[in-house]
Parts: C-alpha cells; structure tokens; sequence
C-alpha cells in the first residue's frame, strides 16, 4: 500500500510521550520503580493524509493542561510544514500495587512547572 500502517500511530505517540516526559526530568522507569503506573485510558487520532514509507515524519508532543489524577497530551504529525495527523492520549496516575488512582506527585508536577 505504500502507506504507514494506522496502528504504528499510537508508537509513535507513545515515543513521543516518553521523549517529551524525559525532556523535563521525568522517567517512566523511575515513576514504576515508585510504585506510579500511568495506563492510557483515552486515545484519539484524526488522520487527514497519509504517511508514505520513506517520509520524514515529525511528531509535536505538547501537555494539554496540568495534570491531576490524569495526564492528556496532544500530538502532531508533520511531513515538512503539512500537517498529517493530530491526536490526544488521557493516561491515569495508579498505584502499581493496588490499581487505585493517585494524584500526580509534586515532584513530577514541579519538574512539569520548571520547564
């Protein structure tokens, strides 16, 4: 078909999500090893044209507001200046060992604020 498979999409969000998350101090890994799991519970992708194979895509990963219980961010798929595909993931803060809601920690909201 030539075009990137529709399920790639949510990788690449996740990629995103990851970078933009380190890029202001926050691991992933760190968030497990303190007992923080963050499922996605919401996800959404418009897609207006389609990615080629050999395109060079860029991904725009934003916060859409501060987070509280939840953490939603927005994405954006470029191919140059054309806009490709946008989407949004809602992820929950969880207590790894009872999989009961928490608020976002301080820490993670502080390291969000610095930035």
């Amino acid at each position: 078909m030539s075009f990137v498979y529709h399920g790639n999409y949510v990788k690449y969000f996740e990629m995103g999500r990851i970078a933009w998350l380190k890029n202001k101090g926050i691991s992933y890994k760190d968030m497990e090893d303190n007992g923080i799991i963050n499922p996605v519970i919401d996800l959404k992708i418009n897609f207006r044209k389609p990615a080629l194979f050999d395109d060079k895509l860029i991904l725009t990963t934003s916060l859409k507001q501060a987070p509280s219980y939840m953490i939603e961010f927005n994405y954006q798929i470029h191919r140059e200046k054309e806009l490709l595909t946008h989407g949004y993931t809602k992820l929950i803060f969880l207590n790894s060992e009872n999989k009961k809601p928490i608020r976002c920690p301080d820490y993670i909201l502080k390291k969000i604020k610095m930035a």
